[in-house]
């Protein structure tokens, strides 16, 4: 019996290559192994219960692990015997190719089979190999996506505490003055500002006052009266002025005309 195949697993060749030599793993991911012993570093005693078509048996055997080539390749090559059921020897390459994040596992198995389980005929015996060869990779590619998921998380940094947000404390600005011209009404009045008085002498530096009073203030100084205005030209001339004496001959002329009329 003859059977190749490849299956892809989520996980780093070297964690893949750890799992093809770890017992623990094996025995998880081989259907119906009871167990399966590391003796030493290349070899290994498992017992294995298999049901073939109406046979079913327990078989017992070794296994031998040959050409290392780690963490890349090796041959895996083993006798197992089933008593009556019959026995079966073979052996497998087995190669790993990184697949990118993963890793690519191929296989080419060749083995023979002897007693009952030959008499069942080859595309019985083909056929259990197949499921079961399925169901290993299946169960191994899982145990390897979790081992490597725990590698992860131990080789992940801690996360460092968020550091203290700082809140920012707003400065106050102080308020614009906003400076509104006085209207006309309120303007002040310039023409009845009281006098500025005049500046007082400054004594000079290190000069000493005299004692005595305060002086007084200076007093007020009045405006100069202003001149009034000039007489007429006749008052001047010494004449009367032509008013009074028009109004004089109206009030002879009346008088005439009383007595004669």
């Amino acid at each position: 019996m003859e059977m190749t195949g490849e299956h892809r697993i989520a996980a780093p060749r070297s964690v893949v290559w750890e799992g093809l030599n770890d017992p623990e793993v094996l025995r998880r991911s081989i259907p119906g192994c009871d167990t399966l012993e590391k003796t030493s570093p290349t070899e290994m005693t498992a017992t294995v219960t298999a049901k073939v078509g109406p046979v079913k048996a327990s078989f017992g055997g070794q296994v031998t692990l040959s050409n290392l080539n780690p963490p890349e390749s090796y041959t895996i090559s083993g006798e197992g015997k089933g008593g009556a059921a019959g026995f079966a020897k073979g052996g497998a390459d087995v190669k790993l190719v990184e697949d990118g994040d993963g890793t690519l596992l191929q296989y080419a198995v060749k083995a023979n089979i002897g007693g009952k389980l030959a008499q069942l005929g080859a595309r019985l015996i083909d056929g259990t190999a197949k499921k079961m060869a399925d169901d290993f990779f299946t169960r191994f590619a899982a145990e390897m996506q979790q081992r490597a998921g725990d590698a992860a998380t131990a080789s992940a940094p801690a996360p460092t505490p968020a550091a203290a947000t700082e809140i920012p404390v707003p400065i106050p600005v102080p308020a614009e003055t906003v400076v509104t011209p006085p209207s006309p009404a309120e303007a002040p009045s310039f023409a009845t500002a009281e006098p500025i008085p005049a500046p007082q002498p400054v004594p000079a530096a290190g000069s000493v006052p005299a004692a005595g009073p305060a002086p007084k203030p200076a007093p007020a100084v009045a405006p100069p009266p202003r001149p009034a205005p000039p007489p007429p030209a006749e008052e001047r001339r010494g004449g009367l002025s032509p008013a009074v004496w028009i109004t004089a001959l109206i009030v002879i002329v009346l008088v005439l005309l009383y007595w004669f009329l």
